[in-house]
């Protein structure tokens, strides 16, 4: 049986367990982030991804392995679907060198170069010109491959935003621009800081293709944003996917969220990407209550063998602090300092 498509494709009974499999993975993490950042494991900042699951799971599918990936930092659940595991994750927010970037990035700095998913960027907007850069080299080297750049609407207010929208659409570029709209840059909200909420109209003046999709919605997510890798793939240049979607947690875990009211968060949380989903595909037959407790325990077991992971992981030694920092040795000229 089918309900709906995703991607242009039927959604058949393996692709439905895997979209609700990787959608609990990331809320089970997220939920497990969050009770050893409370009891002091986790340090320095924590940004959760529950709520905008249906974003990341929808979208990594219709990238391809060769693809290069940039997110923002709330980035756990696009590098759990990438592919990165959840105990390099784990550890690195331990800041323990078994983690993806040795300990030294934490939350904020996922990094996995044989993934091609390079960051994590604790700078908002910051990955967006380099994702220009990344389709810059991939036009210039003739390739098929594309950049697929995750940022929160908050960033379309930044420079960086407009330079690179301008140079991607100016050049052609092969540079997928998928704009995570959660309504709240940190505790602004998109009305009180734009003059001009319309985000597919601003990426429109720099003459790009520009569409919005509904982020709470897998399958619809999945659907449109096969749509603009096609796009980027095929040579006619860069696309903006707008995600509309919604956190149900504070914007960090240091946020008193005085912004928004308890109602709000209430009323979203009725369009939970996982319970919708669950209710859809249960409703056309292709998920059954066992495949949901077969999924949680499997997420259960992951999640409990990365705390382990890294519970067990090890400090970078203290002669290291300046590994990567300083060169341990110099020549100028010719000549050794």
């Amino acid at each position: 049986m089918t309900a709906g498509s995703a991607g242009g494709h039927p959604l058949h009974r393996s692709m439905a367990l895997d979209y609700l499999r990787n959608m609990i993975r990331i809320r089970r993490f997220e939920e497990k982030c969050a009770e050893v950042y409370s009891a002091g494991r986790i340090r320095g900042f924590l940004h959760l991804y529950i709520g905008e699951e249906a974003v990341a799971c929808g979208v990594m599918p219709q990238i391809g392995r060769e693809d290069a990936v940039l997110a923002t930092y709330r980035e756990h659940g696009h590098a759990l679907v990438r592919g990165m595991s959840a105990r390099a994750i784990m550890a690195e927010m331990y800041g323990r060198q078994e983690g993806c970037s040795r300990g030294r990035g934490g939350s904020m700095h996922l990094f996995d170069a044989s993934l091609r998913f390079f960051g994590g960027n604790a700078i908002v907007g910051g990955a967006l010109p380099m994702a220009v850069g990344f389709g810059l080299a991939d036009r210039m080297r003739r390739t098929r491959h594309i950049t697929a750049c995750f940022f929160g609407e908050g960033a379309v207010a930044e420079g960086e935003f407009h330079e690179s929208a301008n140079l991607a659409s100016l050049w052609k570029l092969p540079v997928v621009f998928l704009c995570e709209n959660n309504l709240y840059a940190m505790g602004t909200a998109l009305a009180r800081s734009e003059a001009d909420t319309d985000l597919c109209e601003k990426a429109r003046s720099y003459n790009m293709t520009a569409a919005s999709v509904d982020g709470m919605d897998v399958v619809a997510v999945a659907q449109a944003a096969r749509i603009a890798v096609a796009h980027a793939r095929s040579g006619d240049g860069p696309y903006f996917l707008e995600l509309k979607t919604y956190r149900f947690r504070a914007h960090s875990m240091f946020d008193p969220e005085l912004y928004r009211g308890k109602a709000e968060v209430e009323e979203w949380k009725q369009r939970c990407p996982i319970e919708g989903f669950k209710a859809r595909t249960r409703a056309a037959g292709l998920v059954r209550d066992d495949d949901i407790a077969s999924i949680e325990d499997e997420a259960a077991r992951e999640i409990a063998d990365a705390v382990a992971y890294a519970d067990a992981g090890t400090l970078e030694p203290v002669e290291n602090l300046t590994r990567d920092v300083y060169a341990r040795a110099l020549a100028i000229r010719g000549v050794a300092p």
